[in-house]
């Protein structure tokens, strides 16, 4: 997966993975109201990192969870998803809206290796400072770049540079 190259998710080592995931997914999911204030720490465990003052509403999603850093003061709104089968970083101060989505699976053009459950990963990089609005779709292999804004239910499918605001299905400059 963390090569690029296509490989199967169908494998018993990643059902492995997800299924760990999905515990740590519901142990944060299903925390006293009392202390939403933080992260269930199974769920801050999977992570490759996790900054300083971080805070995931719940509910939320991962699909691995291993592959996604945190810098420090991010907010996830709730009903946050990241499928992470490539990297994902997320940069200090960013804040997602609710339902944003993050996909990194990029699944094989030909419709009988897709079957087989052929995919590649392609990571997704968010900068410092980045506001992404509430049901925007963020796909696989895009990078958003400091200080950009994402309008709510934009669909990025390709870069968006520093500073930039993007809004719209498929997201543009506004």
């Amino acid at each position: 997966m963390a090569s690029g190259d296509w490989y199967t998710c169908l494998s018993d080592d990643l059902e492995e993975m997800r299924k760990t995931a999905r515990r740590a997914v519901h142990a944060h999911n299903h925390m006293a109201p009392d202390a939403r204030g933080d992260c269930a720490p199974e769920l801050v465990a999977l992570f490759r990192k996790f900054g300083p003052n971080v805070k995931i509403e719940a509910p939320f999603h991962c699909s691995y969870g291993v592959n996604i850093e945190f810098e420090e003061l991010v907010y996830l709104n709730t009903g946050v998803v990241i499928l992470d089968s490539g990297s994902v970083r997320i940069g200090a101060r960013s804040m997602l809206g609710p339902g944003v989505q993050i996909y990194c699976a990029d699944h094989h053009p030909e419709a009988e290796l897709r079957g087989q459950g052929i995919e590649r990963a392609l990571p997704v990089t968010i900068g410092c400072d980045v506001w992404i609005g509430g049901a925007a779709i963020i796909l696989p292999g895009v990078t958003i770049g400091d200080g950009a804004i994402v309008g709510a239910g934009a669909v990025v499918r390709g870069t968006v540079a520093a500073g930039t605001r993007v809004a719209g299905v498929p997201a543009r400059a506004i």
